[in-house]
């Protein structure tokens, strides 16, 4: 590199940017007999704005750790990729009449440019797109995992739909009852929906959690999800109708306390209970809730509201009847859909009883205060047989006389719903399958051609013309790719824009091979040529981001995901960072898929991410989240263009914990600057050459080699705590210090340079190099640490004339009382004090004092 006498980032870092790309000195190898190190971000959705100033935060913290695992001798996988499908390149493209793939090229170019003018030492030969048909034919090919383990079926579901936008819209971008994007009104629409049985896997995604070293509060959140619970199934019957209530129930103990019922307003037997008289009251407030998210609906502040459909249904044990309401507090998407009330133990139903003017019978007493709703535990009254019996054994008697009677049983239940997985888009991974009639799949199954990929059960819908059952697509003729459209526009019918491509639509279907021609052309030749239509719906966006820590093991491979040794080797990220808004949802599902991928005996361990950090969230520099309405996010890059990447990097990590939420704050960059600069020259003289006051052979001073020393512990352990503030602290100390003595040694300014390099590789690239390196200052060895040097043989005596301070020195461990005397009295405080004086008696505390007592 030029030589200079100033720190000029402006070249510097770009030169030494050019340098990685062209030595591709973060590349890591799948063959390596180094120990590995696999560090991962959540990738990001490369989305038009570009990033700003909080998306670099995780981004350094796991890049200062990938950089001091390589300096440790690791073979380190420290890879990026794009998570691009989504709404929000699709409504781009639905403006500007441009292709979202065309759109998601241009995007991630401009998010790529942009993490490389920042300094991360990823490997970019390794970069994955969920969208490039040779990532997504993996994704295709694991849903065809789940398909034939008998894991995805299609079922009509109430889901959010978007007149505006036309299209269903997941529960995460629904935002009191309007879309998150547009804020434009949503309603509850049943319509047909691709589903994979994530329930199967509940008892094993709580159980597992314990292989997994999370944050405590992200395990919790993953078990509240689940919601896994022990109680009874209660069946009510219904006066007049052959039908019965289904509901489920942790408390069977409060049986005798129910005074009423409640249906969520999408109960498929709200029809049937819905008397004349209350069925235009009925289907008004059924309309109205269908304007409502389930937030809405189930916020404990709001005011209750409902309707009674004018039916009863009859107690299970008593033989009473109870009337049975319709409530948008209660969601057909938890439990059964109904509950029983018991308003004297339970808040909402309290709140609804009053509302209502409805009974409330007390039969749980804990005391003789207590204040209803009473929701503890106690011993039961006002319950008939079951009076005076502690809560836990009446549990267990009123449940076995529901189950002698027929009308329940013990029951574990889950909050835990089967995932909806599609959505009604075009950008969006195809399903690769393919509709056909009883007759033709039959003829496929018996063929044996594709019977490896065919469920136990098959998945059939109902369409207009009949049942149609599903067939996959062989695996070797993935992927089955996106067609071209003319619009990406739905169609207003909850259909996506695919239906309205029709050569590739509807088809003649080669279920043997793959292959397919428009069924507008002749039928080709051969028996395994069948009629078929596609499927419309595509892969929710959370498809691409449950497997992608697996394609970076091995991203280039045609044969497979990827190899069964490189996924022996890496098996899963040893450090997974990510925002902790992503604690449910992203981590639920990709360890659901992870688990059958398991079970498939594609991966070798049970989980997916063994160890996960959680950063906090970068605020605006006015306190709140940044966001492009609020106006108030920075570009790093311009934060890189005035300052420099380092000192960005730095004042990052300087800011506060890593794990906390804070606030940009632009006025304390300068001070970062300034210790970078600190440095820069501490090294550097003023002619441009290595500073006079380093010398090769030097020996330092104790005091500089026992804060050498203190500062590699303090420095490692801190960086692999991920607390990289006080890591910096204590180079700014150790920086303190070396500006103040003459001369330093060769080897303690190098290692200056590599304990600064993971915060700021561009300068410690520089310097390591001008230090006579001809290596990256990346790829170690790091400092070794000397325990030894951290124990001194000296200790600080305070010197005393009669009690007061007088002077210090530090002297041997082993120094007698004579020799710490004499070097006493060769002070020039103490002879001052002492002088024409006798000297009395001398107080020596060995490693503390020595008082002169003299008059």
């Amino acid at each position: 590199m030029a030589k200079s006498a100033d720190y000029n980032f402006s070249e510097i870092e770009p030169a030494w940017q050019k340098f990685w790309d062209e030595n591709k000195t973060f590349a890591a190898s799948n063959d390596s007999e180094k120990e590995k190190y696999f560090v991962m971000d959540m990738f990001p959705y490369p989305s038009g704005a570009g990033l700003h100033i909080g998306h670099p935060l995780g981004y350094t913290g796991s890049d200062i750790l990938a950089r001091y695992q390589r300096a440790k001798g690791k073979n380190v996988l420290h890879p990026i990729g794009w998570d691009a499908f989504g709404l929000a390149t699709e409504q781009y493209a639905i403006k500007t009449g441009k292709h979202p793939r065309v759109t998601s090229v241009e995007r991630i170019g401009h998010f790529r440019n942009q993490l490389k003018s920042v300094g991360f030492s990823f490997d970019y030969d390794r970069e994955v797109d969920t969208t490039d048909p040779k990532y997504y034919r993996w994704t295709q090919w694991i849903f065809l995992q789940l398909f034939k383990r008998g894991l995805a079926y299609v079922d009509m579901r109430p889901v959010w739909w978007c007149d505006e936008l036309k299209t269903v819209l997941a529960n995460e971008e629904v935002i009191d009852g309007k879309s998150e994007r547009g804020n434009h009104p949503v309603v509850r629409r049943n319509l047909r929906q691709v589903v994979l049985k994530i329930t199967e896997y509940a008892d094993r995604l709580i159980e597992d959690l314990e292989l997994v070293d999370w944050p405590a509060s992200t395990k919790k959140m993953q078990q509240e999800w689940i919601g896994k619970s022990t109680g009874a199934t209660v069946r009510f019957g219904l006066d007049g109708l052959e039908e019965s209530l289904e509901i489920y129930t942790t408390r069977p103990d409060t049986l005798m306390g129910v005074t009423y019922m409640v249906v969520s307003p999408e109960h498929p037997l709200l029809g049937k209970l819905t008397v004349a008289d209350k069925k235009e009251a009925v289907d008004a407030y059924v309309t109205a809730a269908a304007g409502k998210s389930d937030l809405e609906r189930t916020d404990l502040a709001k005011e209750k509201t409902g309707v009674f459909t004018g039916s009863y249904a009859i107690h299970p044990i008593t033989g009473e009847k109870i009337p049975v309401w319709v409530a948008d507090y209660v969601l057909i998407s938890y439990g059964t859909g109904a509950i029983m009330a018991v308003p004297a133990h339970d808040t909402r139903d309290f709140e609804f009883a009053e509302q209502f003017d409805l009974p409330i019978t007390p039969v749980i007493k804990g005391s003789d205060e207590d204040v209803l709703p009473y929701i503890g535990d106690g011993v039961l009254v006002n319950s008939g047989e079951f009076d005076g019996l502690p809560w836990e054994e009446a549990k267990e008697k009123i449940t076995a006389q529901l189950k002698a009677k027929g009308t329940g049983e013990e029951s574990t239940q889950y909050k835990l719903r089967d995932w909806l997985f599609s959505r009604q888009r075009y950008w969006g991974e195809p399903f690769p399958i393919a509709w056909v009639s009883q007759a033709d799949y039959e003829a496929a199954a018996a063929s044996g051609a594709i019977s490896d990929w065919l469920p136990e059960e098959p998945v059939t819908y109902e369409d207009e013309d009949g049942k149609v059952y599903a067939l996959p697509v062989p695996p070797a003729a993935l992927p089955l790719e996106l067609p071209y459209v003319e619009s990406y526009e739905p169609a207003g019918t909850g259909e996506s824009p695919l239906k309205k491509a029709e050569d590739w639509m509807e088809i003649w279907y080669n279920y043997a091979t793959g292959e397919f021609v428009p069924a507008s052309q002749e039928k080709p030749e051969g028996a395994e040529w069948v009629r078929a239509s596609r499927e419309t719906n595509t892969m929710p966006q959370w498809a691409g981001s449950c497997w992608y820590y697996l394609r970076y093991m091995d991203p280039h491979n045609e044969e497979l995901l990827a190899s069964p040794e490189a996924l022996e080797y890496w098996k899963t990220p040893d450090m997974y960072v990510g925002g902790a808004e992503h604690a449910v949802l992203h981590l639920l599902y990709a360890r659901f898929w992870h688990k059958v991928l398991y079970d498939a005996g594609v991966v070798p361990t049970k989980e997916p991410f063994g160890k996960l950090f959680h950063q906090g969230m970068l605020l605006g520099e006015d306190g709140k989240k940044i966001s492009k309405s609020a106006g108030n996010g920075v570009d790093p890059v311009s934060v890189v263009n005035e300052y420099g990447a380092d000192t960005l990097r730095t004042y990052l990590m300087f800011l506060g914990p890593l794990e906390a939420r804070k606030p940009w704050n632009s006025k304390g960059i300068g001070g970062v600057s300034r210790f970078l600069n600190k440095i820069w020259r501490e090294i550097v003289g003023k002619d441009g050459e290595v500073s006079s006051k380093i010398q090769d052979g030097f020996q330092d001073s104790k005091e500089t080699e026992k804060l050498l020393h203190e500062t590699i512990k303090k420095v490692s352990e801190d960086i692999e705590g991920m607390s990289f503030n006080t890591a910096i602290s204590q180079l700014m100390i150790f920086v303190n210090h070396l500006q103040g003595v003459e001369t330093i040694s060769l080897a303690t300014a190098k290692a200056l340079v590599q304990m600064v390099s993971p915060m700021a590789p561009h300068i410690g690239e520089e310097l390591w190099n001008r230090l006579g390196e001809t290596t990256s200052v990346g790829l170690g060895p790091w400092p070794k640490l000397d325990e030894s040097k951290l124990v001194s043989d000296e200790v600080k005596i305070v010197f005393q004339v009669n009690g007061k301070f007088r002077g210090q020195a530090m002297v041997s461990k082993t120094s007698t009382q004579d020799e710490v005397l004499a070097l006493a009295q060769a002070d020039e405080r103490v002879a001052a004090h002492t002088e024409g004086k006798t000297i009395r008696k001398v107080i020596y505390v060995p490693g503390k004092i020595l008082n002169i007592v003299a008059n």
